[in-house]
């Protein structure tokens, strides 16, 4: 487990500022967080170098792309090996479906987040992609309804300078 990385003030309101708005130039983010554009500017370079910022993120719309449809499917790999994992996980990536995959605990062992076009599409990616592989023993669909996100991401208060 990597140690904690070390933030003042500073760096919490340059993560806050630009986790609600990753388009800010430097020089609107010196401003809200009250430093100059050369301290501010060495400053995220240094949360970038030390891996606290690991990148910035374009976030699309599904539906407007035209992929309004989607679910989450609870996988169960048997037998529970890394020499069926990682060929599993590899698998899903490659799907254009595939926003997300999660490696879990539980009765479950992965959840991969996925959009499609609609419902034959689905089920198409399930049977086709997920389920006539041997080392897939179960696939469970949840469809989302509707997702929303929480707020920026801080150390815990006990964390925080």
């Amino acid at each position: 487990m990597r140690s904690l990385f070390e933030l003042d003030s500073f760096d919490l309101r340059i993560l806050t500022a630009l986790q609600n708005n990753a388009r800010l130039s430097n020089k609107e983010l010196a401003a809200q967080v009250g430093v100059a554009p050369s301290t501010c500017l060495d400053r995220v370079n240094r949360l970038r170098k030390n891996g606290v910022i690991r990148g910035y993120r374009l976030n699309v719309d599904p539906e407007l792309v035209g992929r309004p449809l989607e679910a989450l499917l609870y996988v169960r790999v048997q037998p529970h090996r890394r020499s069926l994992v990682e060929p599993f996980v590899q698998h899903v990536l490659m799907l254009p479906e595939t926003r997300f995959v999660y490696h879990l605990t539980g009765p479950d062992d992965f959840l991969v987040h996925v959009t499609v076009e609609n419902s034959r599409q689905l089920q198409r990616l399930v049977l086709d992609e997920l389920t006539n592989r041997e080392e897939i023993s179960l696939v469970h669909t949840n469809l989302i309804f509707q997702c929303w996100e929480g707020g920026p991401l801080l150390p815990p208060p006990d964390k925080t300078p």
